[in-house]
């Protein structure tokens, strides 16, 4: 009697078996409709798990509203306090400007360091081999481009005029490799600092500002501008930001790591400057050596 009932319940489980891998291969293969079990249990599955989600969405997405707000509230306070201080700012700068333009017709200054003029143009073309190194404007001669005149975008400078035709101009940007390319620059700040912006530094991707006197105190996120003392750039050409401050190999000097302003990878208008003020003889800056800008 014992040994019946075992192989009554071995048959039942080859059988169960069978059963199971027939309805696994009949689920599994290609048809155009499910059998109406199958699509009873997809469609019980599916309004189980829609009757689940949708309240916890509702409830996560509240909460994640509330952050929403939160954060728009602290955004909105720091971006009135900001744009109070931008008002101060600006009557401050008007009546500097004011009391500027009243000193300079005093003493009959008409030019300064600062004055340009703006030529807008566009990047024509950019070689995928030198994407860091040089772009192509639409402005050559014509319309009044000439070699060595800053290039900026509405973010800071990017680079200077290396060579010009008629309807065209190649611009050098500050991140090529050039060993040459140097610009003249002031650290803004309670006692400016001079120096020169000569290196890119393709990892970190921040520019070299050498040349800076060792007893120099230099901090981060002090502005880096133009000084309009190398001849050719006005004055006052937004950089970059000081990021950090190391001594050169010598120790005599020191190396400010600058981050620029403006993104050299993408580029698409940009404005090269004309300087008004008379520029001084090339020869007599450089004196023998590299050409400073």
């Amino acid at each position: 009697m014992p040994q019946f009932f075992l192989n009554k319940r071995l048959i039942i489980l080859l059988v169960s078996i069978i059963v199971l891998v027939a309805l696994i291969g009949f689920s599994l293969r290609e048809r155009s409709k499910l059998s109406w079990p199958e699509q009873f249990i997809k469609d019980t599955t599916g309004w189980a798990q829609s009757l689940v989600s949708k309240p916890t969405h509702f409830v996560t997405g509240f909460f994640e509203n509330l952050q929403d707000l939160q954060n728009t509230y602290g955004e909105n306070k720091e971006l009135k306090a900001r744009l109070e201080k931008l008002v101060s700012l600006e009557s401050q700068v008007q009546e500097l400007n004011k009391d500027n333009k009243d000193l300079r017709d005093i003493l009959g200054e008409k030019k300064t360091l600062r004055d340009f003029k703006p030529l807008p143009a566009t990047v024509i073309g950019r070689n995928p081999d030198r994407w860091h190194e040089m772009i192509i404007i639409d402005k050559g001669n014509l319309n009044g481009i000439e070699k060595n005149m800053a290039v900026v975008t509405a973010s800071g400078l990017i680079g200077k005029v290396k060579s010009v035709t008629k309807f065209s101009s190649t611009v050098q940007l500050l991140s090529a490799m050039d060993p040459k390319n140097r610009i003249s620059a002031v650290i803004q700040g309670e006692k400016e600092v001079y120096g020169f912006v000569q290196g890119f530094d393709d990892k970190q991707k921040l520019l070299l500002v050498k040349s800076i006197p060792s007893g120099a105190k230099i901090e981060k996120g002090q502005k880096v501008i133009t000084s309009g003392l190398g001849g050719v750039f006005p004055q006052g050409l937004m950089i970059g930001k000081v990021v950090d401050v190391k001594p050169d190999q010598y120790g005599l000097n020191q190396a400010a790591y600058v981050k620029p302003g403006a993104d050299f990878y993408d580029i698409n208008n940009v404005i090269v400057i004309k300087r008004l003020m008379t520029q001084p003889d090339k020869k007599a800056i450089s004196n023998g050596k590299e050409e400073e800008l």
